[in-house]
């Protein structure tokens, strides 16, 4: 796992975006995995921007999302779907037949799970994914306990994450408790699998995921397992990482064929 600690919030979505920039442009027809909520806004933002400045070509990019709420429809304020369509669908040069999402009016949903794993085996495979981690650890919504060999599925949140995502909705009673989501067996299969993390409130999580055991009670720490990780933090998400000092002197000498 290689792990970027940058100073800032900005700097640390700086990073993501332009990691993300270098995907795309060596492969216009990339196959991208697509996180939401609050942590990567910045990093959709920044993208739009290269787009309006002709630096990206999203023409040819297909996209995967992680997981959406059972029960909101694509045009529901609080989808997932509404919410990438705000921050980055509506804005860049993407064909709607290349975007994927899970259903969640989906009225068979283990079919419709099955489907969606289908659809990423025949769109090659997803070459970079994006990824949050929750406070108590999740990625996409793998709550504690989620089988780390796991398919997409049905998930029930957690109180936390329920807790967690109440101001969107304006209460934790209007949270929905299901989802759809993307099993740790599919983002593992990932190329490339690219997790943002800023705030001290993941500095915790962060230190258990990339410097503690592998465990399903914090699913993201399977990614200590994955050939090809990155890891992007700003100074407090890093706050609890033991080997801080190291993972500086790695960034700071990379060979440049490896910078962005």
């Amino acid at each position: 796992m290689e792990i970027i600690i940058k100073p800032t919030v900005a700097e640390a979505q700086q990073e993501t975006a332009k990691i993300m920039r270098r995907q795309i442009q060596r492969k216009p027809e990339t196959v991208l995995g697509l996180a939401t909520g609050s942590t990567p806004i910045g990093v959709y933002s920044l993208l739009v921007g290269m787009h309006e400045k002709g630096e990206l070509d999203f023409s040819k990019v297909s996209t995967f999302n992680l997981d959406e709420y059972v029960g909101l429809d694509a045009k529901h304020p609080w989808s997932y779907r509404a919410f990438m369509e705000a921050h980055l669908f509506g804005k860049v040069n993407i064909e709607k037949s290349r975007i994927h999402f899970p259903d969640g009016m989906a009225t068979d949903i283990p079919a419709h799970c099955a489907n969606y794993e289908a659809d990423i085996r025949r769109a090659g495979g997803i070459d970079l994914q994006l990824l949050g981690i929750g406070r108590e650890g999740h990625i996409g919504f793998n709550e504690p306990s989620s089988s780390l060999a796991s398919r997409t599925r049905i998930k029930t949140l957690t109180p936390q994450t329920v807790k967690d995502n109440a101001r969107f909705f304006g209460g934790e009673e209007l949270v929905p408790r299901h989802v759809i989501t993307m099993g740790v067996g599919t983002i593992m299969e990932t190329r490339h699998c690219l997790l943002l993390a800023t705030g001290e409130g993941k500095a915790e999580a962060v230190a258990r995921m990339a410097e503690g055991a592998i465990t399903a009670d914090l699913p993201a720490s399977i990614l200590q397992m994955h050939p090809v990780c990155t890891l992007v933090v700003d100074a407090a998400a890093a706050k609890e990482l033991k080997r801080c000092e190291y993972y500086h002197w790695v960034y700071d000498n990379k060979p440049d064929w490896q910078r962005v």
